[in-house]
């Protein structure tokens, strides 16, 4: 497929009810072992690729290293690919988009865009972050790809696993909303676990919405009913297979 043909396909694997499943990959070699294995998409964690290269997450991995890990990948396979690509490694909107159309240069037809200050403390404003995913539609628009924006927003991680998720639904729904006018295709709602804050979620939000993999959301089948387009596993496969690296190191 062009890459084109891969940025249409990849928006059109996007089913409420019927979730995506992404399986995030570090390396060329992950994404071609999935791929092989039937896998119609392949995504990259940031947390992943910063750490088997040795850095920590919150691009302190070189973009320049990003660039040519995701191009690596693209060329390796032939399904489309997504690239979380944190905050942009940028704040202003220029950048953004400048940085933006090298990602797809490099061969990505989705990215995860998030909405927490990279490097900084707490989210950027809603008016703020809309003019930072415009600018990464303006990229999109300029390279002639219709790049998938899973808009991502932090406001259940910062909070924790013991924080009131439930108090900042509204919040999620009002950035969800702002996203979308703003061009986002999907709204990435990682740490919230909860089935049933994750149907109204589901239920208000006029995007896909992607959820992380994590505590009680075990398999797909806790996802049943709750409206999910989307599912995503972040570092734990990096994790699992270095402890197993480990493990049978250790067991030798």
């Amino acid at each position: 497929m062009s890459q084109l043909e891969k940025a249409k396909e990849f928006n059109s694997l996007h089913h409420k009810d019927a979730p995506l499943v992404l399986y995030n990959i570090w390396d060329a070699g992950g994404a071609k072992a999935l791929a092989d294995a039937g896998a119609p998409a392949v995504a990259t964690g940031s947390w992943s690729v910063a750490a088997a290269q040795g850095y920590k997450d919150g691009e302190a991995i070189p973009l320049d290293f990003v660039l040519q890990i995701a191009e690596r990948i693209a060329a390796t396979v032939d399904v489309p690919l997504s690239v979380d690509f944190e905050g942009g490694y940028a704040s202003d909107p220029d950048t953004v988009t400048e940085n933006v159309r090298k990602i797809i240069q490099a061969g990505a037809v989705g990215i995860n865009f998030e909405d927490q200050r990279v490097g900084g403390e707490g989210l950027y404003d809603v008016d703020e972050q809309v003019q930072r995913i415009r600018a990464v539609r303006a990229a999109a628009d300029a390279e002639g790809i219709p790049l998938f924006i899973n808009a991502r927003t932090d406001l259940f991680l910062k909070a924790g696993s013991k924080g009131d998720h439930a108090a900042l639904i509204d919040d999620a729904l009002t950035r969800g909303a702002a996203y979308a006018d703003a061009g986002a295709d999907g709204f990435f709602v990682p740490a919230l676990t909860d089935p049933g804050l994750i149907r109204k979620v589901c239920d208000v939000s006029v995007l896909p919405v992607n959820v992380m993999m994590r505590g009680p959301l075990n398999s797909l089948k806790a996802l049943d009913g709750l409206g999910v387009s989307r599912a995503s596993v972040g570092p734990g496969p990096y994790a699992t297979a270095m402890t197993d690296l480990v493990e049978r190191y250790k067991a030798l």
